[in-house]
């Protein structure tokens, strides 16, 4: 060996600029709450799937009518909207922890529901709707919860890589969990997803039973609408958080064209590919997801939300104009990959930046901004699909988006200016993680 090799021992620059893409698991071995979350997260999700793939395809056998399964998302939308917030008041008044664990036991319990209306010799109808919004409220209920737990269990510097980690975990569900749901159904039948969601739902209720408690703070007041408003009034008061709310909503709006998917496989005469357009969106988040390393080293974190929604409506754009269904799988990908990015640093802002008491209320505000988008962006696709064509619907849906995030952007100088270093908020958060830390270490 001559003086100017590297010892042995000494990893190789490549080997290093691998590792600095990898996913960050400083999480997963510093948090035993944050591994049981995340796990039973992905326990979960592989259970949601087998229902969300299984409802649908029951309403379609037993009524035969694509506006029946449609209106599946109408009975959804409202309990979402108003148990979201709802949630959020929840969230910050009472132990986090209870409130994840009793929503999860209704969750499991509703399961439990669809599976003895399929047993039965005639599988009613009306069930599927009843429980279908009820699920919507729970999980308004929940997520809140879920979200507002996060900082609580992991350390300030590494939430960046606790939501690449927690993406992750959702986008194997999103590409495995509809996979198995088909065979499963198709072999065994759909008794036996629910039965395995329900499953999933009593084996993570049961991990998370071990979660530390988490209170709710001294000077938390009862839910009410008064203290949902003065949410409200928090995120209306901080322009680089409105910001990615409206950022994420107008790219929703314009460039979330699944509705027509169907439509889109037809006219690029590839019915076979309409699984995977489905997939493409989660299938580039995923690669971002096992690439996010280099997430921890982004400060600007508003600029990287606006090029990253830059991005998804030029990918959708550019998949709109494509006549081959290979290109526009690969732009769906790119697209979906650009959502990973958004997602990821508009969770950074708002878990380093927005105080433990308002935590709830302002994670229920979130859930409605990436929850509202797709759904008023599923009806804007199919409205203008109908207009003019699906290729249209997409491409033109995709400059939109563009332009409005352009001009939001433009009117949003705080987002682009916001920078975790030095933001008054961010700081502020440190000073108490750091204060936190040091009690209990005392």
């Amino acid at each position: 060996m001559t003086a100017q090799d590297p010892p042995p021992s000494s990893p190789s620059s490549s080997s290093r600029r691998l590792r600095a893409l990898l996913p960050d698991l400083t999480p997963w071995h510093a948090s035993r709450d944050f591994r049981r979350m995340w796990v039973a997260g992905l326990v979960t999700v592989f259970g949601t799937f087998l229902t969300f793939i299984a409802v649908p395809l029951q309403l379609k056998e037993l009524t035969g009518s694509a506006l029946a399964v449609g209106a599946v998302g109408v009975v959804e939308l409202v309990p979402l909207v108003v148990f979201g917030l709802y949630g959020g008041a929840l969230a910050d008044a009472l132990d986090r922890r209870k409130l994840i664990l009793w929503t999860e036991a209704g969750l499991g319990v509703l399961s439990a529901l669809l599976l003895l209306n399929t047993l039965l010799p005639h599988p009613m109808v009306w069930p599927l709707y009843v429980v279908a919004a009820l699920v919507s409220a729970l999980s308004g209920l929940q997520r809140p919860a879920l979200q507002a737990i996060v900082p609580r269990v992991v350390a300030h510097d590494q939430l960046p890589a606790a939501i690449a980690l927690n993406s992750m975990r959702w986008q194997v569900g999103a590409i495995a969990g509809p996979s198995l749901a088909g065979v499963l159904i198709a072999f065994a039948g759909l008794q036996w997803a629910y039965a395995l969601d329900v499953v999933s739902y009593a084996v993570s209720a049961a991990l998370l039973f071990g979660l530390a408690p988490s209170p709710a703070s001294h000077a938390a007041d009862k839910p009410s609408l008064r203290g949902i408003l003065e949410g409200a009034q928090y995120a209306w008061s901080r322009k680089e958080l409105l910001g990615t709310y409206v950022i994420d909503m107008a790219a929703m709006l314009f460039a979330f064209p699944t509705a027509i998917f169907p439509f889109l496989a037809d006219d690029l005469g590839a019915p076979w590919a309409l699984g995977l357009m489905y997939a493409a969106g989660a299938v580039g988040s995923l690669v971002v997801s096992l690439t996010s390393g280099w997430a921890s080293r982004v400060h600007r974190h508003g600029r990287m939300v606006v090029y990253a929604a830059l991005g998804w409506g030029a990918a959708m754009a550019v998949a709109g104009w494509l006549g081959n269904v290979w290109l526009v799988l690969l732009f769906l990908a790119v697209a979906g990959g650009c959502d990973m990015v958004s997602g990821l640093f508009r969770s950074a802002i708002w878990d380093q930046t927005i105080p433990d008491e308002l935590r709830g209320r302002l994670a229920g505000i979130e859930m409605l901004s990436y929850s509202i988008g797709p759904q008023l962006g599923q009806v804007r696709a199919g409205g203008m699909a109908s207009l003019t064509n699906v290729r249209a619907s997409v491409w033109a849906g995709g400059l939109a988006c563009v332009a409005s995030v352009g001009l939001l952007a433009a009117s949003l100088p705080k987002l682009m200016s916001y920078d975790q270093r030095t933001d008054e908020h961010a700081a502020r958060m440190r000073r108490l993680k750091a204060a936190d830390a040091v009690a209990e270490a005392a």
